[in-house]
């Protein structure tokens, strides 16, 4: 697939394996994915990126996942960014809820998040 002109998905997952997934599955879906490992790193490129699409972690080094998700929500330039929080951490993940546009509990399959990024991307 041609990812130059696709939207960007920006997957922020500590765990490689995982990160590695999520970003294969969003390609699938038709966008063109960035990752990142860390919390902070994810943070400062938010500064500057401003993808379609964000598959966010919780519990990530750095900066944690509801901390970006603070930051994405008060950015203006990210006003339409849809995120997809993934997390182990139930309780947490029904506290966000509200403030995301999917909210998913892990284990995630490569499939089901192909899925849902896809319907995700017929809404734009």
């Amino acid at each position: 697939m041609n990812t130059r002109h696709a939207p960007l998905a920006v997957i922020i997952e500590d765990e490689p394996n995982l990160s590695q997934i999520y970003a294969l599955a969003v390609e699938a879906a038709e966008f063109s994915a960035k990752t990142f490992l860390n919390g902070e790193e994810a943070l400062n490129a938010l500064k500057t990126l401003q993808p379609s699409i964000i598959v966010l972690d919780l519990h990530l080094p750095g900066v944690s996942g509801d901390e970006i998700l603070k930051y994405i929500r008060s950015d203006k330039r990210l006003a339409n960014t849809k995120v997809i929080l993934i997390t182990a951490d139930s309780g947490m993940a029904s506290v966000l809820d509200p403030e995301t546009d999917l909210t998913l509990l892990k284990p995630v399959s490569y499939h089901q998040l192909r899925d849902l990024v896809k319907r995700l991307r017929e809404a734009f």
